[in-house]
């Protein structure tokens, strides 16, 4: 029995990028993107595992090694534009967020379930881990080209900054290309209701 069930939810990859390792947090644009189990070859996030930071510090001291459910940034097109709104910018490039996948189409991208999957043509999976929570550091990188805006940041990205994810099944994403929806089939925890 699956215990995964696709949505209604389809989504056009609509950008893609990659953060050069041993660089800040901007990320470059790309037309494609291979996937590989450790993530994306060359990236800041690539890896099996990775050194704990604040995200998990109340698990771990700074610096552990843990494993890596990071390797990806998913943002959503839709929140990109309300987070824009927000700060009176006419857009928001991708870029300043580090972002690895900008999609199009999937409602409220920033609180898709932790486990749920993006499942591209050709078997491509990424694995949703958490939300990115916001900090300052796309910020940083807004007010070097939007001086007086990059403050503004952290405040508008609240609930819409996207997740964090990892790569489940390797493969190659592509501008354009549709990624379907699946969620986990099970009810919410009722200790948390």
């Amino acid at each position: 029995m699956p215990v995964l069930r696709e949505t209604q939810f389809s989504a056009e990859i609509t950008w893609l990028g990659m953060v050069p390792a041993d660089t800040g947090i901007q990320a470059q644009p790309r037309t494609e993107l291979d996937l590989l189990f450790s993530g994306v070859a060359g990236e800041r996030h690539e890896g099996a595992k990775r050194p704990s930071c604040v995200r998990v510090k109340n698990l771990y001291a700074p610096g552990t090694e843990i494993r890596n459910t990071r390797q990806l940034t998913i943002l959503s097109e839709e929140e990109l534009a309300l987070i824009a709104a927000e700060m009176g910018l006419e857009a928001l490039d991708p870029r300043y967020l580090g972002a690895t996948v900008v999609l199009r189409g999937i409602p409220d991208l920033t609180h898709l379930p932790p486990a749920s999957r993006l499942q591209g043509k050709d078997g491509v999976t990424i694995t949703v881990d958490i939300e990115n929570r916001p900090c300052i550091l796309p910020g940083r990188e807004i007010e070097k080209d939007h001086a007086g805006f990059g403050p503004k940041f952290k405040t508008a990205a609240e609930n819409r900054r996207g997740v964090t994810a990892w790569v489940e099944r390797p493969g190659r994403l592509a501008l354009g290309d549709q990624m379907r929806l699946f969620v986990p089939d099970q009810p919410t925890w009722a200790a948390e209701r």
